[in-house]
């Protein structure tokens, strides 16, 4: 009796040891340990209790039922968008087939084999070397594993087979008949075995090397039915167990071992199915029935005689064969080869029976030649060579077979966990979910968006398309750079020092906060300022007798919101500036709110003490309304009054400031990296981008690697606000700095990095994600606007904002958006820093836009290109002068209004009916004028009847323009004869009025 232990027996099964033997326990087969031995008794035990166990209480039925809910955002035929809940059910059963139907196609298909195997029963196979049986075993119970795709060839290739191998076959039995009767113990018949027993036991290699030379063979052998014979046979001859007595017996028992081996009872390929999960089990079972139904269509075809009825050419004898592609003589499982000089297409040269050795010593000569023209090329292990080319089972038979296996590969469906970043493209979307992208495209047709192949999507949209294929969106960042930051900030930490407060001066429009810093910088800015207005954060330090202060100078027009926003998050301290004549003002309670949202302590300045319309009593009574109170009156914002003219009461100011500051204790890091804040930045001609960054902590050095926003560089040069050059800025001071890409946006955070390849990256992740996102907002707004805008005339006015530095650009820009009505809409096509180019021109051509220079003038060449194509430059330097020309220009757009206005009132005193003219009614002008030109309405009873025009009008028998109030007249209606004495007609006219916005 053949034995192993159990844990190389649960190795062929491919489960654990320890399972393996409690399944044996449980059969009653008494096994202490996994290096025990197992008999062929114990396994048809462990078989039979494993049937037992399963058999019965298996489930024919499996329903998998799966529900899904997700939302889509759909717009409505008024461009409202709305959230659609949307569910999703999907059923699907699985059956198992009647054990009694599959017993009685298994014994159909054996019938079948004992038929087609009758003839060839005589032959054997080849001498062979002595074998070793335990290679033999797992050569044997390999093919049992659901990945061999080869069994469904089992009953297809056997009656193909015979024809080929008659001939040798018999040649090699002829000095040895004996032994090949001796191997037919049973009665039963089973496939010609010819060389796959040989083969799977040529050399003593591990049984993953037997498998893989099998599938050489498939690939590699001429006569595929050949291989897929031997093949099959591997894994559905029950005779897996050799003798152990095998290596010292003769090459003539080695050749019975094949034939003798039916006897043993239990198989490893039916143990490790019936020890399988249930799950498994119905789903190898399902592949092994659509295996049998394509194997019995296949059979069909190729069991017709045709092949066999072909005159094979005489085969040399076996000693005539030792000079051909034998191996040597030491080398065991040689059989024959054709001649070397045998051509490719004789009938002879397809009757070749190939071993394991020839085929995977020749399988690179065979790959790489080229076959023969009147032979189909084998396509891959799953195809299969059923003769020349014109036959019922040729080319086109293997294409079905190969579409159907497809089929079958397309069903199956694996749900992914797909990473969706903030923007994708359908392409991209398409790749992660291995889907075509048209697919995607359907998905999104039927979700109600047209995109394209290209077309970004955002990431909302792209999760939902994700969930409505079946697979786990997840919004992630996977790759962004970004978070080396984080672990740069965590890793600098310093020691923090004192630092200087930063001070910010905010205040209504024309309330003195330039003038009172001017008085403290003993310097004039405010002269130099257009229109006496700030329009920039100018940003200075002052040294005192207490130490230094940093000041901020925000501006106080409507306009710089957002300037003022960014002063107050920078700032330590605010110095609200209010004028004593003009009292508390719009821009004067928006600073109070900025300074309450940053909680940031204020100090009040009352300004223009000196006036004597001064009322500083009054500014205090308005702001305590505004929750500023005072602290004379018990609160704790300090109130001094001072004039920026005179002087009075600075000294006062600083002295808070800097109690206020010491009360704070500020204190930042000197010896790290520098962080800071773009407070204005600007494209200078010579200089390039130029930023003006206030140091929060930290040292800036010049040299060092910056990323500010979505731009980086190195610090080229380094001034002060006086313009001149310094090597360091520490904490609280601001400096101007050259060497950036390009112009940061103010109010972007600052930083040095070690690494200028790290700035670089994060930089240009950051650009791309900005534009992505940018794309996928304007795609959307452009599909929720489209049917918004349908069948309105809105009228467009496009502009091209260039304005000195980033600031203005921010307000100029948000200021004349706002001018936007229902009627006429403004849309800035482009808006950045620096002068007016050629292309700005040539972007304002295209786009039919008018040009706005705040601050900067255009080059020689873009003016004329200008005036050549008439486009219209506008330069500013004031803002209101640049928003008032834009409102004006929009009133012209708009359609003027139409109003009516009555002019006269005639009553009908006579009524005549001439020929050819129709109704003519004689009347009296009562009130007002009568003009040829307007249009009448008709009264009776006061009550309108008719409303047209005059066709005629005369005094006496003259045509005349006007008739005036008093006199008598003649007149006809145009389209009109229904007049009666006592009627009225009032006369009136339409005027068109210019409309203001």
């Amino acid at each position: 009796m053949s034995s192993n232990t159990v844990a190389q027996f649960a190795t062929e099964l491919k489960m654990p040891a320890n399972v393996l033997l409690e399944q044996l326990r449980a059969a009653g087969v008494d096994l202490k340990s996994v290096d025990d031995a197992v008999t062929d008794s114990d396994k048809a035990k462990l078989l039979e209790s494993l049937r037992r166990a399963h058999g019965a209480t298996e489930g024919k039925k499996i329903t998998l039922t799966r529900r899904q809910t997700s939302e889509i955002r759909q717009a409505d035929a008024t461009g409202r968008s709305r959230t659609i809940q949307v569910e999703v059910r999907k059923k699907r059963v699985f059956v198992k087939r009647d054990p009694a139907e599959l017993a009685a196609e298994q014994a159909a298909a054996r019938a079948e084999e004992a038929a087609a195997e009758a003839v060839p029963a005589e032959a054997a196979p080849a001498p062979a070397e002595p074998v070793r049986a335990e290679p033999a075993v797992e050569t044997a119970a390999k093919p049992v594993e659901p990945p061999v795709a080869e069994a469904p060839a089992e009953p297809v290739a056997a009656p193909a087979a015979e024809p080929q191998s008659e001939q040798p076959a018999q040649a090699e039995a002829q000095p040895e008949p004996t032994p090949a009767a001796q191997a037919e113990p049973e009665p039963q018949p089973e496939p010609q075995p010819e060389a796959a027993p040989a083969q799977a036991v040529a050399e003593p290699v591990e049984p993953a090397k037997n498998v893989s030379v099998t599938e050489t063979e498939a690939e590699q052998a001429r006569p595929e039915p050949v291989v897929h014979a031997q093949t099959e046979l591997t894994s559905k001859t029950p005779a897996p167990v050799a003798q152990p007595s095998a290596p010292a017996e003769s090459p003539k028992s080695a050749k019975a071992e094949p034939a003798a081996a039916p006897k043993t009872t239990a198989k490893p390929g039916e143990i490790r199915r019936a020890a399988a999960p249930a799950a498994p089990d119905r789903a190898r079972e399902e592949a092994r029935r659509a295996a049998e139904a394509e194997a019995a269509a296949l059979r069909e075809m190729l069991s017709r005689p045709r092949k066999v009825l072909r005159a094979p050419e005489p085969e040399p004898q076996a000693g005539a064969l030792s000079g051909t592609l034998h191996k040597p003589a030491g080398k065991p499982a040689t059989t024959a080869a054709p001649k070397k000089d045998a051509k490719p297409g004789a009938p002879g040269a397809k009757k070749t029976i190939k071993t394991a050795e020839v085929s995977s010593t020749w399988s690179d000569d065979s790959a790489r030649k080229k076959p023969a023209d009147n032979k189909p090329a084998v396509t891959t292990r799953d195809g299969w060579r059923a003769g020349g080319k014109g036959g019922r089972g040729g080319r086109n038979s293997r294409n079905q077979h190969q579409d159907r296996r497809h089929e079958q590969v397309q069903q199956e469906f694996i749900a992914r966990e797909i990473h969706v970043p903030e923007t994708i493209s359908v392409a991209d979307l398409a790749h992660k979910m291995s889907v075509k992208a048209a697919e995607v495209i359907k998905q999104l047709m039927k979700l109600g968006q047209m995109v394209t192949i290209n077309q970004v999507l955002d990431q909302e949209t792209a999760m939902i398309v994700v969930q409505e294929f079946g697979h786990m969106a997840i919004a992630a960042k996977l790759d962004d750079p970004e978070a080396f930051l984080d672990e740069t900030a965590a890793v600098t930490e310093a020691e923090a020092e004192p630092r200087a407060p930063v001070v910010t001066v905010m205040g209504h429009v024309d309330h003195g906060k330039t003038s009172l810093l001017d008085y403290i910088r003993r310097a004039k800015v405010a002269s130099g300022e257009a229109g006496g207005i700030t329009q920039h954060i100018g940003a200075y330090h002052v040294e005192t007798g207490r130490g230094v202060v940093t000041f901020l100078d925000t501006p106080g027009h409507e306009a710089f919101t957002a300037m003022r926003a960014r002063g107050a998050k920078a700032t330590d301290i605010v110095i609200l500036v209010v004028a004593a004549d003009d009292g508390v003002m719009p821009q004067t309670r928006e600073a109070i709110h900025h300074a309450k949202a940053g909680g940031v302590p204020l100090v009040v300045a009352v300004n223009k003490i000196d006036k004597p319309e001064a009322n500083p009593e009054r500014v205090k009574q308005e702001l305590v309304a505004e929750e500023v109170v005072p602290e004379e009156y018990g609160g704790d914002v300090p109130f001094v009054p001072v004039s920026a003219k005179t002087g009075a009461g600075i000294d006062d100011l600083l002295e808070n400031v800097l109690l206020q500051a010491e009360i704070l204790e500020l204190k930042a890091p000197i010896e790290a990296p520098a962080k800071g804040l773009v407070i204005e930045a600007r494209l200078d001609k010579g200089r390039g981008p130029v930023a003006t960054i206030l140091v929060q902590s930290g040292t800036l050095k010049r040299g060092d690697v910056v990323l500010a926003g979505a731009s980086f560089g190195r610090v080229r040069a380094m001034l002060d606000e006086n313009g001149k050059q310094i090597q360091t800025a520490g904490p609280s001071i601001p400096v101007e700095i050259q060497g950036l890409t390009e112009v940061p946006a103010a109010g972007d955070e600052l930083m040095v990095l070690s690494d200028e390849r790290k700035a670089r990256e994060i930089a240009l992740f950051r650009q791309g994600k900005f534009r992505d996102v940018k794309l996928a907002r304007q795609q959307a707004a452009k599909l929720e606007s489209m049917f918004d805008n349908l069948g309105e005339g809105t009228q467009t006015l496009a502009l091209i904002v260039k304005t000195d530095v980033q600031g203005s650009q921010e307000a100029l820009v948000s200021s004349l958006t706002k001018l936007s009505t229902d009627e006429v809409r403004v849309q800035v096509v482009h808006a950045a820093v620096g002068g007016i180019s050629e292309s700005d021109v040539n972007l304002a051509i295209a786009s039919n836009a008018v040009v706005i220079g705040f601050n900067v003038r255009a080059e020689q060449s873009a003016k004329k290109l200008a005036e050549t194509n008439g486009i219209d430059l506008r330069y500013y330097n004031i803002i209101y002068d640049a928003v008032d020309e834009v409102k004006a220009a929009m009133s012209g757009m708009l359609a003027p209004e139409k109003r009516e206005e009555v002019i006269g009132l005639v009553e009908v005193r006579e009524v005549y009916t001439i020929s050819r003219i129709g109704t003519v009614a004689g009347c009296m002008v009562l009130d007002g004028v009568v003009r040829r030109d307007s249009q009448v309405r008709l009264l009776r009873n006061n009550v309108v009847q008719w409303t047209g025009h005059l066709d005629s009008l005369r005094r006496f028998k003259d045509d005349v323009k006007e008739v005036k109030s008093g006199f008598d007249c003649g007149l006809t209606l145009r389209g009109n004869n229904d007049l009666q004495l006592g009627d009225q007609l009032e006369v009136f006219e339409i005027k068109e009025i210019a409309r203001t916005l």
